[in-house]
């Protein structure tokens, strides 16, 4: 994804496809404030450490004040952006991959605090779709220019009364349990192969059951779907080509066709691009949905996120989230 200038307020983001463009809305967001917390897993590895230290001494030798809060467990994040959030904090920077985003952004929900990104995960799909530099360096640049923009994040509602808010995405059927029996040390040293070796692991095991899926009071099945904020899907790859994260509700990809061979067939066009035309997969909007089976596993952004049922609609606030 390239970027155009602001223009009267607005970027321009090309898409993958290179007729496609998304529109933004952003502004600067008053004087940037020299002090911010960057949140990172310290499980990322050495290699990682290293990029952020790079990070860190850009935004130092512009002036800035950046502090590092270490995660010690899963949900950590959320707690320490929380904290800086009631400490009034006005910028939290989540580096990592979509799951700390995710963490990072569920700990500011409500608050006044802008998310920034470092992306230093596998895929980095939000980073991605929102035009970030891909390099950590150049990412903290676009921290010290302190334009935002709006993000309307998704929550997902459990019969238990939990709930998990989620900025890209909430995946039902066969890629959920993909994630759910990802090795997180193969993911480390491997990357995005590890997601590729577990596909193929997965396909002839996995059952494939019916789901009921519910679009604003309207029934539909599948055999797997994907509730989208945004277009992309595991890095580059185009899902849903009218979405847009700075915008409410949400594209919904339907995947109608079960068995081996339609996950062969679905996992063959993703990256050619033809994933959204193909036969067997339909994309709907809706702003309320309802995904209902038995124990059909889930995925948000990226991370295993229990299963079925779940009832998924807007986060009651949007967020600021600073963009180039």
């Amino acid at each position: 994804m390239s970027r155009r200038p602001c223009i009267a307020g607005h970027v321009m983001l090309r898409s993958c496809s290179r007729s496609e463009f998304v529109t933004l809305r952003c502004e600067k967001w008053g004087p940037m404030p020299t002090r911010m917390l960057i949140v990172f897993n310290p499980a990322a590895g050495a290699r990682r450490r290293r990029k952020l230290l790079a990070a860190l001494d850009l935004l130092r030798g512009i002036g800035m004040r950046p502090e590092v809060a270490d995660t010690a467990r899963r949900g950590h994040a959320v707690e320490l952006a929380r904290a800086a959030a009631e400490e009034g904090m006005r910028i939290v920077v989540a580096a990592g991959g979509d799951g700390t985003i995710a963490e990072v952004a569920s700990g500011l929900a409500g608050s006044d605090s802008a998310l920034g990104v470092l992306p230093l995960g596998t895929a980095n799909v939000l980073a991605l779709e929102l035009g970030l530099p891909r390099a950590p360096v150049k990412a903290a640049e676009v921290l010290a220019m302190g334009r935002t923009a709006l993000l309307h994040p998704g929550l997902a509602r459990y019969p238990d009364g939990r709930e998990l808010l989620f900025v890209q995405m909430l995946g039902a059927g066969f890629d959920a349990a993909v994630v759910h029996r990802l090795s997180t040390p193969l993911k480390r040293t491997i990357g995005k192969g590890a997601y590729i070796w577990q596909t193929m692991r997965e396909m002839p095991r996995y059952p494939f059951p019916p789901m009921r899926v519910v679009l604003d009071g309207r029934e539909e099945t599948a055999a797997s779907a994907i509730v989208t904020k945004g277009r992309l899907y595991a890095g580059r790859f185009l899902l849903a080509p009218g979405a847009d994260p700075h915008e409410e509700g949400f594209h919904v990809a339907l995947f109608r066709d079960a068995g081996v061979l339609a996950a062969m067939r679905y996992g063959a066009a993703l990256p050619l691009g033809c994933l959204p035309r193909m036969r067997g997969v339909d994309i709907l909007r809706a702003r309320e949905v309802r995904l209902e089976g038995q124990d059909i596993p889930l995925q948000a952004d990226g991370d295993a996120a229990g299963c079925t049922p779940v009832a998924i609609g807007a986060a009651p606030k949007a967020m600021r989230i600073v963009v180039p």
